[in-house]
C-alpha cells in the first residue's frame, strides 16, 4: 500500500476517513434531538398516570384520613373531633377487643389460606390436562367464585344449622341427631374459615393449573426417561417451579382473608361469643355504637396487619422464586 500525502489545506472531502467517521448510522435518517430523547422513556409514566390517579384517590386519601381519625375521639354522641392519641388503641387493648380480634384474625387467614393452597393444589394436578371433560370440572369449581360471599355465607350456614341437611343426612344412621356446627366455641372458626376457602379456591385452582401448564413439557419428558415416580416429578420439578404460583397465591388469598367479614356475618355474625370476631367484624359492631374513632383505629389495625405480614412474606417468597 502507497503513502499518499494530503496537504493540510485540502478540503474535508479529501480528508481520510476514520472509523468513527465510518460508524454505521441508525436506519431511519436522523436521530431525535437531545430533547426529545429525554422525553422518550417518560411516556409510560402518562400512561401509568390515570391509574396512579385513581390508586391514590380511592384508597390512598381513604387510608390517610382513616390513620389520621385513629388518633382522634370521634363519637356519635359529640359533634367535635379532638385529637386523642394512642387512647383507642390503649382502651381497646383493656377491654380485651385489639387482642382477641387480630388473633381470630390471624387464625382465620392462616386457616383459609391453607385450605385454599391445599384443596386448589390437589385439584389442579387432577385438572391440568386440557380435555372436555377437565373443562367442565373446572368450570364447575369455578362457580363458588361467582357466587356472592354473602351469599355462599348464608348457604352454608343453612347447611351447617342444626336442622340443616347434614344433620338429617346424620339422622338416618343416628336417630335424632342435632348438632350446630358454628355453634361451639372451638370448631365455629374453622368451619368458616373453610367456608371462605371453598368460595375462593377455584380461582386459586386455575393460577396453579397455568403454573403447570407453563412447565417445559421437556423436562417432564426427560425425568420419565429417567424412570421418575409421578410423586418425585411433582416434589422434585413441579414444585420448585410453581414458585411464581405459590407466591401470588399465598399472598393474595392471605392478605384477602385479612378483610374477611361478609362470610362471617352470614354465617357467625362473629358468635359463638366473640370466637370468630375478626377485626373487620370489631369494625363493624364499633361503628354500630358510634364510637367511629375506634373502628377507624382496628381499621387502621388491619392495615398495619396486612403491610407487617405481607412485606416479610413476599420478600422470603421472592427469594424462593430466585433460588429455585
Amino acid at each position: 500500500m502507497g503513502l499518499h500525502l494530503i496537504p493540510p489545506d485540502a478540503p474535508p472531502s479529501a480528508q481520510p476517513k476514520t472509523s468513527a467517521s465510518l460508524a454505521v448510522k441508525p436506519a431511519g435518517g436522523a436521530q431525535p434531538p437531545a430533547r426529545h430523547r429525554r422525553f422518550l422513556p417518560s411516556y409510560r409514566f402518562w400512561f401509568a398516570l390515570p391509574a396512579v390517579a385513581m390508586m391514590l384517590f380511592f384508597f390512598g386519601l381513604p387510608f390517610v384520613a382513616n390513620a389520621v381519625l385513629s388518633f382522634t375521639k370521634w363519637t356519635g354522641f359529640s359533634n367535635t373531633i379532638k385529637f386523642y392519641g394512642f387512647s383507642n388503641f390503649v382502651n381497646l387493648a383493656k377491654l380485651g377487643i385489639l387482642g382477641h380480634a387480630t388473633l381470630v384474625t390471624v387464625l382465620f387467614a392462616v386457616t383459609t389460606m391453607a385450605g385454599q393452597n391445599v384443596v386448589a393444589l390437589l385439584l389442579s394436578k387432577a385438572l391440568q390436562e386440557t380435555n372436555r371433560t377437565n373443562s367442565i370440572f373446572r368450570s364447575i369449581y369455578f362457580i363458588p367464585v361467582l357466587i356472592s360471599p354473602l351469599a355462599a355465607g348464608y348457604i352454608w350456614g343453612a347447611i351447617l344449622s342444626a336442622h340443616g341437611p347434614i344433620n338429617a343426612a346424620i339422622s338416618w344412621f343416628s336417630p335424632g341427631f342435632t348438632y350446630n356446627w358454628l355453634g361451639h366455641t372451638p370448631w365455629a372458626l374453622l368451619f368458616v374459615g373453610l367456608i371462605d376457602a371453598w368460595k375462593w379456591s377455584g380461582l386459586v385452582t386455575l393460577v396453579y393449573i397455568a403454573g403447570l401448564n407453563s412447565i417445559n413439557k421437556s423436562v417432564i419428558e426427560a425425568s420419565i426417561l429417567d424412570g421418575t415416580t409421578a410423586w418425585q416429578r411433582f416434589r422434585r420439578i413441579e414444585m420448585p417451579l410453581l414458585a411464581p404460583s405459590f407466591t401470588f397465591n399465598i399472598v393474595i388469598t392471605l392478605v384477602g382473608s385479612f378483610n374477611a367479614l361478609d362470610v362471617i356475618f352470614a354465617t357467625t355474625k362473629g358468635g359463638p361469643g366473640n370466637a370468630t370476631s375478626v377485626l373487620n367484624a370489631a369494625v363493624f359492631a364499633q361503628y354500630g355504637e358510634g364510637l367511629f374513632s375506634s373502628s377507624s383505629a382496628l381499621s387502621f389495625m388491619i392495615a398495619l396487619l396486612v403491610i407487617i405480614v405481607a412485606i416479610p412474606l413476599l420478600t422470603v417468597l421472592r427469594k424462593r422464586e430466585m433460588a429455585a
